[in-house]
């Protein structure tokens, strides 16, 4: 693999940040009549967009291509990840006919791919597993060709819930990381990084022909050399694949940004990672979980 990586980037820390986003972060704001009409459907059918809660810098760009990650179970999360725009709280009860609507909302869009995640619902018996497989079935029942993704929370590492999902036979597992173990405690205090591992393991050996994605967000305080050490870990667990993006604090409640990572060293990462082995890495600054989720179905050999 040649040099380590902070050999090639440098140790990073801190330093003061520009006053305005770089360059390369900077999009379109959206607006294209395709994504003005599936917002409308969006709330027509009382769906959420895990694009829209969480800021995504790639709405315009996903929207426009007719490509959607849809947000079940609510959008209240039961945990408050230090990083994330989802809001936080008690969750409103959950609606069994929500698979139903999403799986219309598939169908309406005409999608190949989709995309669904949630909040964290740890207030649910099964961590809202049941929704996930359920909303699974109802796509394929209804659009058979679309492939479907799931992002998954951790479920608390319960294999019955890991199981009930795979089970409906998503094309795609994913679960992110989110970031490195030593800033676990204070950017995803309700998370375990050994948890996290242990979920790949619980799904490769429970369904190995699925499979298994996760993403890094970077910017947070992590160095060059500990993203790596996650990168090597993933692949142990035979972790398929792998986004790389930039953290954007989406306001002052939130932690802070350390530092924004350059265009060079997101190509180096992906670098790095197509040598340790994943099936497909899609690094750079606007990189988010769902970025290009319907390239990523054809590298995995879906």
């Amino acid at each position: 693999m040649g040099e380590p990586l902070y050999q090639i980037m440098g140790r990073h820390r801190a330093t003061t940040l520009p006053e305005r986003k770089p360059s390369w972060l900077k999009v379109k704001a959206p607006g294209g009549p395709n994504y003005l009409r599936l917002k409308q459907l969006m709330r027509d059918l009382d769906l959420h967009t895990v694009c829209e809660e969480a800021h995504c810098p790639n709405v315009g760009e996903c929207w426009e291509h007719g490509t959607a990650t849809f947000m079940i179970l609510g959008d209240v999360c039961t945990r408050n990840c230090a990083y994330c725009a989802v809001a936080h709280g008690r969750p409103p009860k959950f609606d069994p006919a929500e698979p139903e609507r999403v799986a219309e909302a598939a169908a309406t869009m005409q999608l190949q791919h989709v995309v669904l995640t949630s909040v964290d619902r740890d207030d649910l018996p099964d961590f809202g597993a049941w929704a996930f497989a359920e909303t699974i079935r109802q796509i394929k029942a209804r659009c058979p060709q679309t492939s479907v993704e799931v992002l998954v929370p951790d479920f608390q590492g319960k294999e019955a819930s890991i199981r009930s999902v795979l089970e409906a036979e998503p094309d795609i597992y994913n679960h992110n990381t989110e970031t490195v173990p030593r800033l676990y405690k204070r950017c995803r205090p309700g998370g375990r990084y050994a948890r996290v591992m242990d979920i790949f393991t619980t799904a490769k050996r429970l369904a190995p022909h699925i499979p298994t994605k996760t993403g890094i967000i970077l910017g947070m305080g992590e160095t060059n050399e500990e993203v790596v050490a996650v990168m090597k870990d993933l692949r142990a667990v035979d972790v398929d694949i792998l986004t790389l993006g930039q953290y954007l604090r989406p306001s002052d409640g939130h932690i802070a940004l350390d530092r924004y990572v350059t265009p060079d060293e997101f190509r180096r990462f992906y670098e790095i990672g197509m040598e340790l082995g994943f099936r497909h890495v899609e690094s750079g600054p606007l990189v988010r979980s769902s970025y290009h989720a319907w390239e990523q179905v054809q590298a995995a050999g879906v």
